[in-house]
């Protein structure tokens, strides 16, 4: 395989969520309420009338909590389909185009700047960089993931099928989050605090199966080869729920880093 060649891979990967914005919107997972709480223990300050900047912000959906919690929240989303999606549902929140590699927002701007399962689609050789720039003194870069927790027997197996399925480790990336500092920042020039929220959420089998499908893994996947994937996990999952109703676990991982 040539560099170019995971790189257009990563690229293509990136644009697969605008076909699919309303199933995203849709189906995944929020955040819980613990988690902004641990948002602002870490970085020492309110999100309550705090000017955040919420790169990658999709169809809205931590968007939309910042905003619950008093923040005044600019959304920056560089996808046509995710920003068009978040304006049907957000319309009272602005939104501007752009990413994390070069924010389309003036220097000292932001007492937060905050990325929720965003970070990995940026190169941190511009989004340290960019992060630093926008943040103001005291400010905070927050970036946080939904993992499966998989000390959950039946998610562990459901992620093992995955990983068979699709050629990746899902549970060895799991074991190397606590490496994630190290990776989100391979400078050096933020020092992030690592938290791991635990949380859960019933929803249907139908809409856990549109969760899984809403991942770009998944999305670039051919449809025949996914819809077969989804129909034997329907199988696999009916007889773990025979009510239809799957408990989700996630552990959210959180860093926050605090610029100087």
């Amino acid at each position: 395989m040539t560099t170019a060649q995971p790189h257009a891979a990563h690229a293509l990967r990136a644009r697969s969520f605008d076909s699919a914005a309303a199933q995203y919107a849709a189906n995944r997972p929020s955040y819980p309420a613990a988690l902004f709480d641990a948002v602002e223990e870490t970085a020492g300050r309110s999100l309550s009338g705090a000017k955040v900047v919420d790169v990658g912000a999709g169809t809205g959906i931590a968007t939309a909590l910042l905003h619950a919690r008093g923040a005044d929240v600019l959304a920056v989303e560089p996808g046509d389909g995710m920003a068009a999606e978040f304006r049907r549902g957000l319309p009272h929140i602005p939104i501007v185009r752009g990413d994390g590699n070069a924010l389309p927002v003036a220097d000292a701007q932001a007492d937060f700047l905050t990325y929720a399962q965003a970070w990995h689609w940026t190169d941190p050789a511009h989004s340290v960089p960019e992060a630093l720039r926008v943040l103001r003194p005291g400010g905070a870069l927050a970036l946080w993931w939904n993992t499966h927790a998989l000390d959950v027997d039946w998610s562990a197996e459901a992620a093992d099928r995955a990983a068979r399925f699709l050629g990746v480790d899902l549970a060895a990336e799991k074991r190397e989050a606590g490496e994630r500092t190290d990776r989100a920042d391979p400078s050096g020039r933020l020092d992030f605090t690592r938290r791991e929220v635990r949380w859960s959420r019933r929803v249907p089998i139908d809409t856990h199966l549109a969760n899984i499908g809403s991942h770009s893994v998944f999305l670039v996947t051919p449809e025949e080869r996914r819809t077969a994937f989804l129909d034997e996990e329907r199988g696999h999952l009916s007889k773990v729920f025979p009510d239809g109703m799957v408990e989700e676990t996630y552990d959210v991982l959180l860093l926050v880093a605090t610029k100087p």
